[in-house]
């Protein structure tokens, strides 16, 4: 079709020239010849003009035919893309049977989680049943949400290749047959093959289409009925907290109302709890990780710790102020579960039963033989009243049975209360505070009690759990105070390389009274986990949550006070752990009877390893408050410009702090020497490093000075040093004896080194002595001086035993007498 377009035109162009020739000849004639109408000429003028439109006509009709061919290619090729595309994809279905079966189970869970609140409701609603269904279905909705993300964009995906299908064939190009007959039918058979290949993909399409729309309803429907019971059980909580003292029940001797089984109550309460117990451990399943990874790094921290007082023999018979070394792994334990339980949100009440019996049974042991046989016989049964409170909030209906069960041991648990106060015995207690619980303990279980005879179940329930709860938490924080107080000076008195202010507390004073900041953290602690129990705990924490929580902007940017406060706790967590690297890799303050030319591990790469902690401190301090790096970016320029203007000195230090790690010309722990002093690396920072010179103080030297100062590093050498002694003997002793004695003194002497050996030289006559010097090495700096000094007293009596003299110097005068005439006697 070119090849036509091409002779068109060559055509045209030969019609135009031969027009042209001939109306010059024309014009030549008429030159010659009168000016008059040529009619014949006049008629060639028009079939010219007719021969060019009709080409023109001609050659846009083909190119327009080209373009449509071309177009209809292009559309061909995407439509066969986008069909095998979608056969690919349909290939690869969605586990639709899979959802259903989620649906299924979400609905099983709904009807497990509604009994006591949506089905058998009984004559009144449950704080606890509503906690545990509220938890139950905030789950199921993020499960049924999550199905339905998947169904969404299944769904926006099969419409997208409807739409691309459906757009590829309505192109208008498609709509352009060819003129030629031969060419349309070809062109007829190419789109009845298009058409046969794209009608069972379009139909299979729309069938998944429907399917998913189908499952999506479903699934819309489930999440709906879900967030419709949420909203129904907060307005249950949120009256229940309104109505802290309103009577549920008839008076507890009166006629009961209705009568469900209490096994079937104990059996849906088991059903539920552990429902909650599994969704809750799934969501958190690195959090419990992290705990247990707590757990280890503690126990393996106490372990060592207790190593080196066995070594040391510091450990007492009595464990008396380091009853944290007594059971590593269940100090380890009770530690790391009083500490972490605070970083799981919203945990269900089973989960805190576990941790709590946990730390008691952990406790108990490290108790035995260390307390009172009264105290202990107190702590024992407070657990077991404890524990049997506990397993009665987890029944999450109530029934006659419960409440007497609740009020004889409400009774019980204040009788033996009040005994514990008035018996006394308060001298053998280990932390007085616990009286305080104890008298507080009575005071609620005998309110519990009051409550629970005339009807008013939820506020005795409350009561009666928060009565034993208080005595345990109290006690388990003491405790816990008081181990990490211990491990903290413990540590303290066998690491004594860096700062003694490490954690911003003085150990120094740090002893078996732990610092009022913990005190302060204990009762925080202790006033979150008591105010759980309290339906009104959430009424009054929402607004402090939205507080913290709400957005606020500033400019361009958005943040919330939580957000800042993560970025804070973070960077404040990555300084403390870089410090207490840098602190428990410092030399240990007792021996453990190693030999003193054991070399660090650490060294010099501890100021590496606390540059990445605070690096990935920083990273992720940043990615979790969600700061915008632009910022950051605007921030580091700002930096640059005053480190160009006025932070030289300190970019250089910083920068050779870095060479020095990187380098290591030298590490923490060397024997150095600068400008004459001598002294020992006790540490490398980022600024500056800090040696112990011989004198007793501590030099602080930026990382500058150092790299540029003429540092002898005897360390690096083996931690050897060549001494010379000079020795100065009489002229007439006998010099290859006096060789013999001193060889035989320096090799009878462990401390000196027998490659390279010593060494006794002859050196010159001096005025007085034959002086000689005596060269060798020690195998230890550090034994330098001893060496030398004991070497000097063993040859002053060897060379007296030998009769060797080591003469003093000496002068003789002699004197001449002059008679008169001038000559001497």
């Amino acid at each position: 079709m070119m090849t036509l377009k091409k002779t068109g035109f060559f055509l045209f162009c030969c019609a135009c020239l031969f027009s042209c020739i001939s109306l010059h000849a024309q014009q030549k004639d008429t030159l010659n010849k009168p000016v008059t109408k040529d009619s014949s000429r006049q008629d060639f003028v028009t079939r010219m003009q007719d021969f060019a439109k009709r080409s023109s006509e001609k050659s846009r009709a083909e190119f327009d035919a080209d373009k449509a061919t071309i177009a209809q290619i292009k559309t061909f090729d995407g439509i066969l893309r986008t069909m095998q595309k979608a056969k690919i994809y349909l290939k690869g279905n969605l586990d639709t049977p899979g959802i259903k079966i989620d649906i299924k189970e979400i609905d099983e869970h709904y009807a497990i989680a509604g009994d006591g609140v949506f089905t058998n409701k009984g004559t009144a609603q449950t704080f606890r049943n509503l906690t545990a269904t509220s938890k139950i279905l905030a789950q199921l909705v993020n499960k049924a949400n999550a199905r339905k993300l998947k169904l969404d964009v299944r769904q926006q995906e099969l419409n997208d290749f409807r739409y691309q299908l459906d757009s590829l064939l309505s192109v208008p190009a498609l709509f352009k047959f060819p003129k030629d007959s031969t060419t349309l039918m070809k062109y007829m058979q190419k789109i009845k093959l298009v058409a046969y290949e794209t009608v069972p993909i379009d139909s299979a399409l729309k069938q998944a289409s429907n399917n998913i729309q189908t499952l999506l309803n479903q699934v819309n429907l489930t999440v709906f009925k879900l967030q419709s019971s949420l909203e129904e059980i907060d307005g249950y909580q949120k009256e229940m907290a309104s109505h802290t003292y309103k009577r549920e029940f008839n008076n507890l001797w009166a006629p009961q109302s209705s009568y469900r089984p209490f096994g079937e109550i104990l059996e849906f309460s088991k059903t539920k709890g552990l429902l909650t117990l599994s969704f809750y451990a799934e969501n958190n399943a690195g959090k419990l990780f992290l705990l247990i990874l707590l757990t280890a790094t503690s126990f393996i921290y106490l372990r060592s710790l207790k190593s080196i007082y066995k070594e040391s023999n510091l450990l007492k018979t009595d464990f008396d102020g380091q009853i944290v070394l007594r059971y590593p792994l269940l100090s380890a334990m009770l530690l790391a579960t009083s500490l972490f339980q605070f970083f799981f949100l919203s945990p269900p009440f089973i989960l805190n039963v576990i941790f709590w019996t946990i730390s008691c049974f952990c406790l108990s042991i490290i108790f035995k033989d260390y307390i009172s046989r009264y105290w202990m016989w107190v702590w024992r049964m407070m657990v077991v009243f404890f524990l049997i409170a506990a397993a009665g909030n987890l029944i999450l209906q109530a029934s006659r049975m419960e409440r007497w069960f609740m009020l004889v041991i409400s009774l019980l648990g204040g009788i033996m209360g009040l005994l514990t106060l008035i018996k006394g015995h308060r001298e053998e207690l280990k932390e007085k505070w616990i009286t305080y619980s104890i008298a507080f303990m009575v005071f609620l279980e005998l309110a519990s009690a009051l409550a629970n005879l005339f009807g008013r179940y939820n506020l005795s329930k409350t009561l009666f759990i928060s009565g034993f709860l208080n005595v345990i938490i109290a006690i388990l924080f003491l405790w816990t105070v008081r181990l990490i107080n211990e491990g903290l000076f413990l540590a303290f008195n066998v690491y004594s390389g860096q700062d003694k202010k490490l954690f911003y507390l003085n150990f120094e004073r740090v002893g078996k009274k732990a610092p009022v900041l913990f005190y302060l953290l204990l009762i925080l602690g202790w006033m979150v986990l008591f105010g759980r129990n309290f339906p009104s705990f959430d009424d009054l924490s929402q607004p402090l949550q939205n507080f913290f929580g709400q957005e606020r902007t500033l400019g361009s940017y958005t943040f919330s006070i939580n957000n800042l406060l993560l970025f804070i706790v973070i960077m404040i967590i990555s300084v403390i752990v870089s410090k207490v690297v840098s602190f428990f890799a410092s030399d240990r303050n007792v021996s453990s009877g190693k030999d003193k030319t054991e070399r660090q591990g650490i060294g010099s790469w501890l100021l590496l390893v606390r540059i990445s902690i605070l690096c990935i401190g920083l990273f992720l301090a940043v990615a979790a408050s969600g700061i915008p790096v632009d910022r950051i970016t605007i921030v580091l320029g700002a930096l640059g410009v005053g480190i160009g203007f006025g932070l030289q000195t300190l970019v250089n230090n910083l920068v050779s702090g870095l060479i020095i790690a990187f380098e290591k010309p030298v590490n923490v722990g060397d024997i150095v020497e600068i400008d004459g002093q001598g002294g020992k690396m006790k540490s490398i920072g980022f600024r500056s490093s800090v040696i112990s010179n011989w004198d007793g103080a501590d030099v602080v030297m930026p990382n500058g000075d150092l790299l540029n100062a003429h540092l002898i590093n005897w360390s690096l050498g083996g931690n050897r040093k060549r001494i010379a002694i000079k020795i100065g003997i009489a002229y007439d002793a006998d010099l290859e004896k006096c060789r013999q004695l001193l060889t035989d003194i320096l090799n009878n002497e462990e401390r000196i080194s027998k490659n390279p050996g010593p060494l006794v030289h002859y050196e010159q006559f001096n005025t007085s002595t034959i002086d000689l010097s005596v060269y060798f090495w020690t195998k230890h700096i550090g034994d330098t001086s001893a060496t030398r000094n004991d070497l000097i007293m063993s040859i002053v009596a060897a060379f007296k035993d030998n009769g060797i003299a080591i003469p003093f110097p000496q002068q003789d005068i002699h004197l001449y007498h002059l008679d008169q005439t001038g000559k001497s006697d």
